[in-house]
């Protein structure tokens, strides 16, 4: 296949034109399909037209597959294969927005997913973007003095933290006991396979700093919250019918935006992709 990867910014997302996901993808394809997400954090595959399993043969072109935690949003007959829709709601009737809030998916686990992956299948006319910002830019244009008072700090990451302004989905008491809560990892994390540093935040799950009184603790969240998520380290991903995105949670922040006709469909696959303990 003669196909092209061409930057969607400076620092962050790359297009991918000219592979078709259902054939069969040589050894060199796959390195490269792989450098490139080193490089770029975040790949758009456009003009994929992919059932569940031909997806789930996909991604794993990038890795093996991690169990996600909320097991209401798994496809029957695929479980790995989750959906991203618009059309769930709270057991009190509210919408239920998936991915709102800037996060990284599910840094309570000891090995957090390396990468998240939505395949688009319906779309509304208008809006539902996804915005990304590069934490290996937030954490190299902090000041000298804030990278040298986080280096070394821990945080415990929990389910639901209990500072979050974004209410998760419960999971059910069997699943429940069977997703970690309660785990630490570093607040400045090193990318295994580029060996840049980065801000490993996640106002949903951080419950605590290891050793940091509550109010100090917040304050410098917060602070590192606002400068990550400055216009200058974010890409924003407007949708297209057919885009299979891969993006890297070891180094980016997401999130969604409920901002469209919700009388209109917004449908997603999703899966997820095994990761390493952050150091």
């Amino acid at each position: 296949m003669d196909w092209s990867v061409t930057p969607l910014s400076s620092h962050t997302g790359a297009e991918v034109r000219g592979i078709d996901l259902t054939r069969s993808i040589d050894a060199d394809a796959r390195a490269r399909l792989n450098r490139a997400f080193v490089e770029h954090s975040v790949l758009v595959i456009r003009d994929q037209e992919l059932s569940p399993p031909q997806m789930l043969d996909a991604v794993r072109l990038f890795g093996d597959v991690f169990e996600q935690h909320n097991t209401k949003f798994s496809l029957p007959d695929f479980p790995l294969v989750h959906y991203i829709s618009n059309k769930d709601f709270f057991p009190d009737g509210r919408r239920y927005i998936p991915g709102e809030g800037y996060h990284t998916d599910h840094s309570n686990a000891v090995q957090p997913p390396k990468a998240t992956v939505l395949h688009a299948i319906e779309l509304p006319d208008v809006g539902g973007d996804t915005q990304f910002v590069n934490m290996h830019r937030a954490y190299e244009t902090l000041p000298d003095a804030t990278r040298a008072r986080i280096d070394g700090l821990k945080a415990v990451h929990v389910y639901q933290s209990r500072h979050s302004a974004r209410k998760l989905m419960d999971l059910t008491p069997t699943r429940r006991e069977q997703v970690p809560d309660g785990v630490v990892h570093p607040i400045v994390r090193t990318h295994p396979e580029s060996g840049r540093k980065s801000i490993y935040i996640n106002p949903i799950r951080i419950d605590a700093i290891v050793d940091m009184e509550e109010p100090e603790a917040l304050t410098l969240l917060d602070e590192l919250l606002a400068h990550a998520t400055q216009l200058s380290h974010e890409y924003r991903h407007k949708w297209q019918r057919g885009d299979l995105v891969i993006w890297d949670n070891r180094c980016l922040l997401h999130k969604a935006n409920g901002d469209y006709d919700m009388d209109q469909t917004r449908y997603l696959y999703r899966l997820m992709l095994r990761g390493d303990a952050p150091v």
